[in-house]
């Protein structure tokens, strides 16, 4: 039977290069390291290295040593989680959520997990969709919060959904144009971010698309905006705690909305004070 044990032995053998390296960094002597690197091999049926050195992979040994990595990777949170819930007897929910939902939705949540949970630990992460739903993936959070287009088909329960439009500097000459459409874009540079993705026509497509400043940090963007450096596509609770000296406008014609999905991975059962928080979301 292959073990844990095993993995990590083989993987710290083909980082380290030699025995003896790999054997100081586990904390054994060289013939422990050799012994079951040996039964590994044994089980495998097949040699992982190419000479006794062990400095050079075969293909195979390439191969297994991939899969040692996510293994050893995934024993390693999954030991990382059960210490946290051994320090602390009142427990931790991760959050990672999209930035806007930070500043709008969590507040109040918060407010009322904190009346019947004052004792759990939250950390809380904000970034795009993409790194939340990566972070679940991996088990490095709970629970995630993301942007989805209404009709997308992303694993998840609605939370919430609201409209996107412009955001402007007020003053500027999208705000001074009196224009309510996606046209006005035209009339400033254009400032992508992730959420410009889901509005859907030609006209903002080829401005994203040739635009030159992408950022994916919200309060950045906001700042960016109010000083002129050009426009984006936002929902108008992404300016909750940053409206000065910015105008939202929703364009007339086709409307945009972002849905915000809660995740969680299918994986893992969340712990009850988790579960009590997804309830609430």
């Amino acid at each position: 039977m292959i073990k844990i044990e095993m993995l990590r032995v083989f993987r710290a053998v083909a980082e380290q290069g030699s025995l003896a390296r790999a054997a100081d960094v586990l904390g054994r002597t060289p013939s422990a390291v050799s012994m079951m690197l040996s039964q590994f091999e044994g089980h495998i049926g097949a040699p992982l290295f190419e000479t006794d050195r062990k400095n050079r992979l075969t293909t195979l040994g390439a191969l297994v040593l991939a899969e040692s990595h996510r293994a050893t990777d995934a024993f390693s949170r999954s030991l990382e989680a059960i210490e946290r819930h051994r320090k602390s007897t009142a427990g931790t929910v991760r959050i990672a959520t999209v930035p806007s939902v930070a500043v709008s939705i969590l507040p109040d949540i918060l407010t009322a997990f904190r009346q019947s949970h004052g004792a759990v630990r939250l950390e809380i992460s904000d970034m795009d969709s993409a790194a939340v739903s990566q972070r679940v993936k991996f088990g490095e959070a709970d629970i995630g919060i993301v942007s989805a287009s209404m009709d997308a088909k992303t694993a998840g329960e609605q939370i919430a959904k609201d409209t996107l439009g412009i955001v402007c500097r007020t003053g500027g000459p999208i705000a001074q144009s009196g224009k309510a459409a996606w046209e006005a874009l035209a009339l400033e540079p254009f400032i992508a971010n992730p959420l410009c993705a889901l509005v859907d026509l030609p006209l903002v497509t080829e401005i994203r698309e040739q635009c030159s400043l992408d950022v994916r940090n919200t309060s950045a963007l906001l700042s960016f905006v109010r000083n002129g450096l050009g426009a984006t596509i936002l929902p108008q609770s992404a300016l909750a705690a940053e409206a000065a000296g910015l105008t939202f406008i929703i364009p007339k014609g086709p409307t945009f909305a972002r849905a915000l999905l809660k995740i969680k991975s299918p994986d893992r059962i969340l712990s009850p004070v988790g579960q009590a928080f997804w309830s609430l979301l």
